[in-house]
Order: C-alpha cells, then sequence, then structure tokens
C-alpha cells in the first residue's frame, strides 16, 4: 500500500508542476497591461515600467515563474497586485465557501444516487425507466440553466431564500444554509441521476456474477447479498463517477457562485483573472490542483481497499 500511495503522490507532483508552469505560461503571453491596470490610465510610461518592474513583469518567464516557485515551495504565494491582503489570506477566506459547497452537494448526490441506482438496478421497472429518462435529461440541462430556474422560483417569486449570497464574516449557520440550499440542489438534481445510472449498470453486471447466486443457494438474505457483497464490488466504479464530478465542480461552481453571488474561489479567480492578478490567479490554480490530487489519491486508496487487484495493478 506504501508503493501505491507513493506512486499516486508522485504522479501527483508532477500534474502540480506541469499545470502550474501551464497556466504561468498563459498569462505571461496574454498581453495583458497589468501596470497600465494597477496605476490607472493616467499613468506615465516611467511610471509603468517602473511598476513592471517592481512587480518583476520585466523579467522572462522562466525567471519570473521559478522565483514565483521558490517562494511557492516555502508556503509563501506572494501578495495581491490589486489589494492589501495576501494570496494566503484571499483563499483562505473564500476556500470554505467553495469546498462547503461541493463536499455537501457531492455526499447528497452519493447518497440519492447509490439509493436509485440501486432500487433502479434490483427493483426494474418504472423505477428503472425513470432513473434511465432523467439521465439523459439531466445531462441535457446545463447547471447554471437550472440555477437560474431555482433563482427565479424560489428566491425571486417565491422569496424562501434569499437571491443573493448573504454569507460574510461573522454570520451565522441560518445564513450559510439559506445561502447555500439553492445551489446544492441545482447541483444535485444536475449530477444524481447520471451517477445514478452508472451505480445501477455496475450493480447490476454485479447481481449476474456467480458469487451471487452462490451466496442466495446458501440462504443468505437479500438484503445482506445486496449491501455487504453487491454493492461493495460495484463501489468502485461509482467512486470514479463521484471523484469526476467533485473534479468537474470545481470548474462547475464557478458560474454557481456568480449567479448566487456566493464569496468562493470561483469568483476570486475569475475576478483575479479579468484584471490580472496573476498572485492570485496561481494561487487559485494551485489549491485547485492539491484539491484534485487528495480526491483522486483518497478515491485510489478507498478502491485499493474495496478492489486488492487494484493495488497490484
Amino acid at each position: 500500500m506504501v508503493t501505491f500511495i507513493s506512486r499516486r503522490l508522485a504522479s501527483g507532483v508532477v500534474m502540480l508542476v506541469a499545470i502550474s508552469f501551464l497556466t504561468y505560461t498563459l498569462l505571461f503571453f496574454s498581453g495583458t497591461n497589468i501596470a497600465r491596470n494597477i496605476l490607472g490610465d493616467l499613468a506615465t510610461e516611467e511610471q509603468i515600467a517602473l511598476k513592471e518592474a517592481e512587480l518583476g513583469l520585466d523579467q522572462p518567464l522562466f525567471a519570473r515563474f521559478f522565483g514565483w516557485a521558490g517562494s511557492a515551495i516555502t508556503g509563501d504565494l506572494g501578495r495581491s497586485w490589486f489589494g492589501s491582503e495576501t494570496v494566503a489570506q484571499a483563499l483562505t477566506n473564500r476556500l470554505p465557501v467553495t469546498l462547503t459547497l461541493m463536499i455537501v452537494s457531492i455526499v447528497l448526490v452519493a447518497i440519492v444516487a447509490t439509493l436509485l441506482g440501486m432500487a433502479a438496478a434490483v427493483k426494474r421497472g418504472w423505477i428503472d425507466r425513470t432513473v434511465q429518462v432523467a439521465a439523459v435529461i439531466g445531462d441535457a440541462i446545463p447547471g447554471f440553466v437550472l440555477a437560474i430556474i431555482l433563482v427565479s422560483i424560489f428566491a425571486i417569486q417565491l422569496g424562501w431564500f434569499p437571491a443573493i449570497s448573504s454569507i460574510g464574516p461573522g454570520v451565522g449557520a441560518d445564513a450559510w444554509i439559506a445561502s447555500m440550499t439553492l445551489p446544492v440542489i441545482a447541483i444535485v438534481i444536475n449530477y444524481v441521476t447520471s451517477s445514478a445510472q452508472q451505480i445501477r449498470s455496475a450493480v447490476l453486471k454485479q447481481l449476474e456474477r456467480d458469487y451471487v447466486r452462490t451466496l442466495r443457494s446458501r440462504g443468505i438474505g437479500e438484503r445482506e447479498i445486496l449491501f455487504k457483497h453487491v454493492l461493495r464490488s460495484a463501489a468502485p466504479a461509482g467512486l470514479t463517477v463521484l471523484s469526476l464530478q467533485f473534479v468537474g465542480l470545481l470548474g462547475g461552481v464557478v458560474i454557481l457562485e456568480q449567479i448566487f453571488a456566493l464569496p468562493g474561489m470561483g469568483a476570486l479567480a475569475v475576478n483575479a483573472t479579468t484584471i490580472g492578478d496573476i498572485p492570485i490567479v496561481m494561487g487559485v490554480v494551485l489549491y485547485t490542483v492539491v484539491i484534485v490530487i487528495i480526491v483522486n489519491l483518497v478515491v485510489d486508496i478507498v478502491n485499493g481497499w474495496l478492489n486488492p487487484k487494484v493495488r497490484v495493478s
């Protein structure tokens, strides 16, 4: 298992370095006049040149990247070029919002999709047909469309939830729940049917295996067979789908945070990219890649525990 984890960590580090360099390269060649954006249109050419020298914008690509990487390794991600707070402070203030939205949504998706998928595989009939049709419809409707519909109905027309997030420093749990409910519902509706479809297929495949017939011939109860044996064997497929959805949410929450005015990392990344705040953008990329590495590692470990063949391979 140690070798198994070490390989995954090594591949994660390679991915982190590659994505960081690629992002920095794209920002380097973006053509945005960052010094002009900071100083304003009235700044002279001399002032702009001095600002570029102060920020290191006059240096070549590799010098700038390795300078940033050397500081990042020590935990210093720099300071925002357009504000007074450090990159670490900006990310720390907004990361809980994004992670809360994603984790709560994925947990609910996992629970509901598992129940629906198993019911569709075991009961068949109208439940099975409903799940399959809903999976097609759910994949066809973008998440931001569902979000806009939910806001229009439940926030604007009915007034049950706030149309704009009230999450901020010092607010209570009520504000968090009220602000998170509609975004979570939008994500769950958009993701749960496709996950249920994958779990349904995995459970059906397991139910056709010889070991299930053997367990039934020994008089073992159907519920024990389903939850103790079939679900464990089908779990890797479901975990893989959920991990992909979790990673996909890192991009999807950008739009949702804009629609619901949530002060998360997605909104921070959009604003920083628009104005050319490279330290903030690189910090968001670094945190995002680390989250992806951790999620993939956890899923690989759980899959390895559920299926020893994964560890051997």
